[in-house]
């Protein structure tokens, strides 16, 4: 018998072998799969998150001071929706403090939580920030509520309040209130405008 009879036989009998079939799921296992694709579909809240999906401009003005004007800086920042839709991906770029910044942040909705959340990362900061929050169709804004600690007394947290609130088709706001010995101070905004 020849190299290539012999390889053909070979590739013969596994043709002829057909794999096991897979085994019966059970009932439970049953309701775990549809539970499983029920959260895992994008559903209609999604669906709102490719408001942000494109190229923006940014004006930011941040307050250190209550009783001095704002630092004023610009940037730009792009949104791309990622795996098919849950989540869109922010990137933003510019500067604060006279030194280049930029930051990377997500913005979803965790059907199982039945929340909003939203994330950020930043080339100033070794910190993860995480907020969940929920949307108010009246006012066409989420609110988000998380906690940081304080920079001078790491121990120590910091209530935050986050609104972002779309104005029209091409314009929205970011909102950063901090509550600091029991009061609320606004402490950033962000005016996006669609390039």
């Amino acid at each position: 018998m020849s190299a290539l009879t012999a390889v053909a036989a070979v590739a013969a009998q596994a043709e002829d072998k057909k794999p096991a079939a897979a085994p019966a799921l059970s009932a439970e296992q049953q309701a775990q799969m549809a539970a499983f694709e029920k959260v895992s579909t994008p559903g209609p809240e999604h669906e709102q998150l490719a408001y942000f999906v494109g190229s923006w401009t940014a004006k930011t003005q941040v307050w250190q001071d209550p009783k001095a004007p704002p630092e004023e800086t610009t940037g730009t920042s792009k949104g791309a929706a990622i795996y098919g839709g849950r989540y869109v991906a922010i990137t933003y770029d510019g500067s604060f403090g006279g030194q280049p910044f930029t930051g990377q942040g997500l913005f979803g909705f965790d059907k199982l939580r039945g929340k909003f959340l939203n994330t950020w990362t930043d080339s100033m900061s070794t910190s993860f920030w995480l907020a969940w929050g929920d949307y108010d169709k009246a006012t066409n804004a989420w609110t988000f509520h998380g906690e940081m600690p304080d920079l001078m007394k790491p121990r120590t947290m910091v209530k935050v309040r986050q609104v972002i609130r779309i104005h029209d088709p091409n314009r929205y706001t970011f909102d950063w209130y901090e509550t600091r010995g029991g009061k609320e101070a606004h402490t950033m905004n962000i005016d996006y405008r669609r390039q």
